[in-house]
């Protein structure tokens, strides 16, 4: 069973990457993590609530999330500036900007 996200944020965020996914692939395994307030994970062509294990783990604050979602937030500028913190394979987080391309 699928987790719930616990922020209304991250809550609003799952189901509109789960209908990017629909149309777009994304290769390997990434992890929003909003420490409390939940984390959305990218596997197996899905976006789920659910924590597990993944090649990419971006930690941040649910607001930076939907600043970076929506092209408000340049990724290179939050890890300079300390607002994203990256762990495991870097190139999986690269990808992403493919997913989010409208």
């Amino acid at each position: 069973m699928d987790a719930a996200p616990t922020s209304p944020v991250l809550a609003d965020i799952l189901p509109r990457l789960q209908d990017a996914l629909k149309t777009k692939s994304f290769d390997g395994s990434l992890k929003f993590d909003c420490g409390d307030s939940g984390v959305i994970v990218l596997a197996d062509g899905t976006a789920t609530a659910t924590d597990q294990a993944t090649d990419c783990t971006l930690k941040m604050s649910p607001d930076n999330l939907v600043k970076l979602l929506k092209g408000k937030l340049n990724p290179m500028t939050a890890l300079a500036m300390g607002k994203i913190r990256i762990s495991g394979n870097p190139a999986v987080a690269m990808k992403l900007s493919d997913l989010l391309k409208r």
